[in-house]
């Protein structure tokens, strides 16, 4: 691998510590939803109805930035957990909207609180202008990948 114009090994980059880092985000949120009783990834479709909620199933696939395939097995298993219901578009017929359930409303308070958690952990000892720095760096480094 050559990063800067050197050889490193892959396990030396900075692409692979923000992988490992990512990986440890993803499972302390994990173990922080499953209180809740939310898997990982959920309450990424839920933060989109709290914004917006009666999205169409493909909206909510390009605003997740996944195949549409996913977000039904998702939608799905919300909708075995009573957190949302999926409703055909009067405008319509052949496609439907995702609207939240009183239940689904109801995780937003909670769903917060256990981010601001990890944030807090994953953050300690970081300045604000640290942090600053750091998610501008991330949008630059996703805006990078996504232009590919």
């Amino acid at each position: 691998m050559i990063e800067a114009g050197r050889n490193v090994p892959v396990e030396e980059t900075t692409g692979f510590a923000l992988a490992k880092a990512c990986r440890a985000h993803r499972v302390n949120v994990g173990a922080a939803l499953a209180g809740i009783g939310l898997h990982v990834g959920q309450e990424m479709v839920l933060l989109e109805l709290w914004k917006e909620d009666g999205l169409k199933g493909g909206e909510l696939a390009a605003r997740l930035r996944v195949e549409p395939p996913t977000v039904t097995r998702m939608l799905q298993r919300l909708e075995g957990c009573g957190l949302v219901e999926r409703r055909r578009d009067t405008g319509d017929a052949r496609s439907f909207r995702v609207c939240l359930t009183k239940k689904g409303r109801a995780l937003e308070g909670p769903v917060k609180e256990r981010w601001g958690l990890v944030e807090e952990r994953a953050f300690r000892g970081m300045s604000e202008e640290e942090k600053a720095l750091l998610r501008g760096q991330l949008a630059r480094i996703r805006e990078n990948l996504d232009a590919v």
